[in-house]
């Protein structure tokens, strides 16, 4: 079987959970079929790469982003499936699959209704990645969601989408790659102190990832914490704004506040994690939220927003510790994140013993090799 995979991030460019999450999908897949990857960017060694032309260079993203999709629908000829990863490949895999005639299976990381922050983005874009979508979920004859929570978004955000079609296949971890590491010469490099307590948060700079909930709740943290952000890719200029504004404000009030912005390499991430005494995701929307399967993988109990499939991954009380999220409601979720953490923190040993279990339960439950397995089924029942 020969399969087109259609994705905007393929290492080295990858820059959220959409882009890991393929990362390691092709890696395991490449096991069981042929796999020829079509990403955006510049040449890179296994796949192959695709660029808007010159004359759309000031254009909004969303056309340059059809520019690149109409290229690589023209590009996948020959192959038994083409299967699609978020918007940005929705309509290259549509397109696809009506101009050579073969399913088309797209996976579910999110949907463009739920960020509605994205037209600080995209702008009128955002009406255009809203339409590709929806087309793409109108005609596709299969549907990965990567959680129940996801499954159940979808099928609310698009009720004519037969329930049938939408299938569950949960994110992967491999604990071979993500696992503790006793190393900390990045810890030295940006100042952060292991005799501290830290928490640490890593992730976009985006509404949907919560930053400035965690900034406000961590006026509230015992002292002698250390908070480390690991945040960079901001959406717009405006929310770069917004976040150096309340980190500064946070830096006049305690010490130990470090603000990462270089996009880290994994072997830094992994030292960063692995000395960490908590790790906080809190996500005002999160599919899954691949970045706390990769904590716990490191033995870091997490303490995470209760949102979309984020309770899927994070066993309240015995891996971290869940926080209700009440967008009518941010100070009692900025409470409950800043009084979570303060828990973890004030009891070392109960944290680890999270972190432990966090660890067992990705090893036992989240294998990339599963997740493989269950994706060439759905593509061999559309033959």
């Amino acid at each position: 079987m020969k399969v087109a995979l259609l994705t905007r991030e393929f290492p080295p460019d990858v820059y959220g959970g959409a882009g890991v999450h393929v990362d390691f999908l092709v890696r395991e897949l490449r096991r069981l079929v042929d796999v020829d990857v079509h990403c955006f960017g510049e040449p890179r060694p296994g796949a192959h790469a695709h660029r808007p032309p010159d004359t759309l260079a000031g254009a909004n993203l969303a056309l340059r982003t059809l520019a690149v999709d109409l290229e690589m629908a023209d590009r996948v000829g020959g192959n038994d499936v083409v299967h699609s990863h978020t918007w940005y490949a929705n309509l290259a895999g549509q397109l696809a699959a009506q101009l050579h005639d073969v399913p088309h299976v797209l996976t579910a990381h999110s949907l463009e209704p739920r960020r509605p922050w994205k037209s600080e983005q995209l702008r009128g874009g955002y009406q255009i990645s809203s339409w590709v979508e929806r087309s793409a979920y109108e005609r596709a004859d299969a549907v990965i969601a990567v959680s129940e929570g996801m499954r159940r978004d979808v099928l609310e955000v698009y009720p004519f989408v037969d329930p049938d079609r939408v299938h569950v296949v949960h994110n992967g971890i491999d604990v071979a790659v993500y696992r503790p590491t006793p190393d900390h010469g990045t810890l030295a490099r940006y100042g952060i102190d292991p005799d501290r307590p830290t928490v640490v948060f890593i992730g976009r700079i985006t509404r949907q990832k919560g930053l400035p909930h965690l900034l406000r709740a961590a006026r509230q943290l015992v002292p002698d914490a250390q908070l480390v952000l690991c945040a960079s890719e901001p959406d717009t200029p405006e929310i770069a704004t917004e976040v150096a504004g309340a980190v500064g404000e946070l830096r006049r009030t305690r010490s130990g506040v470090v603000w990462i912005t270089d996009t880290l390499p994994r072997d830094e991430l992994l030292q960063i994690l692995s000395h960490a005494t908590a790790f906080t995701c809190p996500s005002i929307y999160e599919p899954l939220g691949i970045v706390n399967l990769e904590a716990m993988a490191c033995e870091v109990p997490v303490v995470a927003s209760a949102v979309g499939g984020i309770p899927e991954v994070v066993a309240d009380g015995v891996t971290g510790l869940l926080v209700p999220y009440d967008a009518a409601d941010p100070d009692a979720f900025e409470a409950g994140l800043a009084r979570s953490l303060n828990e973890l923190i004030k009891d070392r040993s109960g944290a680890d013993a999270m972190g432990r279990a966090g660890r067992d339960r990705v090893t036992r439950e989240f294998a990339w090799d599963r997740v493989a397995e269950r994706t060439v089924e759905i593509y061999r029942s559309l033959r």
